[in-house]
């Protein structure tokens, strides 16, 4: 089954008048996001020990004004909601981490406090817990997020909740396609599974509102692993890059092989949505780090306590990830005769277009 969107070229117009004023914003955005964080604090839960998880939750840490309180919450591995008797992390002289019970810690309401949950896991056992203190779920893919929107508790009038996804928007991947490859190159072919509809929605509606346009999308479904040499067959023809998106042939690691060897046998780029691909041979990708995830999820949640309305009346305040970062691997460029600028250059270019 394929799917195309048509659009008009893409136009790129980068000054370095710009770049500096793109520079500068995210200067006065890491100085407000530590100095808006409401003092009163974080209760932070964490269902897993995911490398990135734990760096987020550092960075989000040391962000923190030194006058706010920080307590960590870690499930028991297997638990629906029953915290495990995690100590103190050494080194922590300005916040302090302390581990209480979960049920206090998400039904208090004391003093502006707010909880965030780290992970798909942590998350579901956030929004099923009582309590009208407001929440942030971080570190979410968009299809996590697409599991927890049928639960009722996620969509309740009396809480405030804001939701971070680990992933840039469909826009920022299609403007760091758009400033790798030559004008003339718009066709995207892009594997999907029939979960990630909403992904591929999404990268339909950016195609169609980039400036001047020009991506041709070209959708092939693959079911399930047997499917996907089929469909690589199908949209390699038809392309002039593969895109990964971050479902479950993205997070597989021999089914992102495939589209790799698939994309190097016909001489396309691949780009993609994490670090790995381009480690393995894909040809640019951009994600976000754990540090600027916290960085937003600071600002995000003052958004979130701050405001009577965001995030609230059931409709959850949903951000993708911004700012995003680029990863290029150098090697693969030169084997599809692509001079490529500089990682700094392309990740300003994304801040610009933005």
């Amino acid at each position: 089954m394929s799917v195309a969107a048509k659009t008009s070229p893409p136009i790129h117009c980068t000054t370095r008048l710009l770049r500096g004023a793109a520079r500068a914003w995210l200067a006065c955005a890491a100085l407000l996001g530590a100095a808006l964080c409401p003092a009163a604090g974080f209760t932070v839960l964490m269902g897993d020990d995911l490398a990135a998880h734990a760096e987020f939750v550092q960075q989000l840490r040391q962000g923190l004004d030194p006058a706010s309180r920080f307590e960590l919450v870690r499930l028991a591995p297997g638990s629906t909601g029953v915290p495990d008797n995690a100590a103190a992390e050494p080194g922590d002289v300005n916040v302090g981490v302390r581990t209480r019970s979960m049920r206090s810690s998400i039904s208090s309401a004391d003093g502006g406090s707010l909880t965030m949950a780290v992970g798909a896991v942590a998350a579901r056992a956030a929004i099923e817990r009582p309590g009208q203190e407001p929440l942030v779920l971080a570190m979410l893919s968009r299809l996590d997020y697409e599991g927890l929107r049928t639960s009722p508790a996620l969509r309740r009038a009396d809480r405030r909740v804001g939701v971070l996804l680990r992933d840039p928007a469909m826009a920022d991947q299609l403007a760091l396609v758009g400033a790798v490859l030559p004008a003339q190159r718009h066709r995207i072919g892009v594997l999907a599974t029939p979960e990630s509809e909403p992904l591929v929605r999404d990268l339909q509606r950016a195609a169609q509102a980039q400036p001047g346009g020009g991506w041709d999308l070209q959708v092939e479904y693959a079911p399930d692993a047997r499917s996907l040499a089929t469909a690589l067959r199908a949209v390699v023809p038809r392309s002039d890059a593969l895109m990964v998106l971050p479902d479950l042939i993205g997070d597989n690691q021999a089914a992102t092989l495939s589209v790799l060897r698939a994309g190097a046998g016909a001489g396309l780029p691949v780009f993609g949505a994490s670090e790995g691909l381009v480690r393995s041979g894909g040809l640019a990708v951009a994600v976000s780090t754990p540090a600027q995830l916290a960085q937003q999820a600071r600002l995000l949640a003052q958004k979130v306590a701050s405001s009577g309305s965001a995030g609230g009346g059931g409709n959850p305040l949903v951000e993708a990830a911004t700012p995003a970062t680029v990863r290029i691997n150098p090697t693969v460029a030169r084997g599809l005769g692509l001079r490529l600028p500089e990682e700094r250059e392309l990740t300003e270019r994304l801040t610009v277009t933005r």
